[in-house]
């Protein structure tokens, strides 16, 4: 089983900036993807960024240029800088892994708890 754990969140004005950790923990033998998905009060959770192992990063179109995924693979650690942030981006942060374990044949889906970020205007 894999363990993601979520850090960064918080309050910060329009404008401003937060990063988020997710580090990945377990019998992990393989990850092939982690990225983050949002989901706002009376919405649907939404693709917000990935990264995958050959190198892929599609986004949002409500955040490209302003978030960056990045990926720590000695860490299994995934990041999302968000910059220039807008009260619009105000939601809970999921992080998510694809990934396999020592005692799997497959990759599967694992999910973090979630980080609230509160962008005030």
């Amino acid at each position: 089983q894999v363990q993601l754990v979520e850090s960064g969140g918080g309050l910060v004005q329009a404008g401003g900036s937060l990063r988020l950790s997710c580090a990945a923990s377990g019998s992990i033998l393989s990850i092939n993807a982690m990225g983050w998905r949002r989901q706002a009060p009376g919405k649907q959770r939404e693709l917000v960024a990935a990264i995958t192992n050959g190198g892929t990063t599609p986004y949002a179109d409500s955040v490209k240029g302003r978030f960056t995924i990045s990926r720590d693979n000695a860490k299994n650690t995934v990041y999302l800088q968000m910059n220039s942030l807008k009260p619009e981006d105000t939601a809970v942060y999921y992080c998510y892994a694809l990934s396999k374990t020592n005692y799997s044949d497959s990759y599967s889906w694992s999910w973090g708890q979630g980080t609230q970020v509160t962008v005030s205007s």
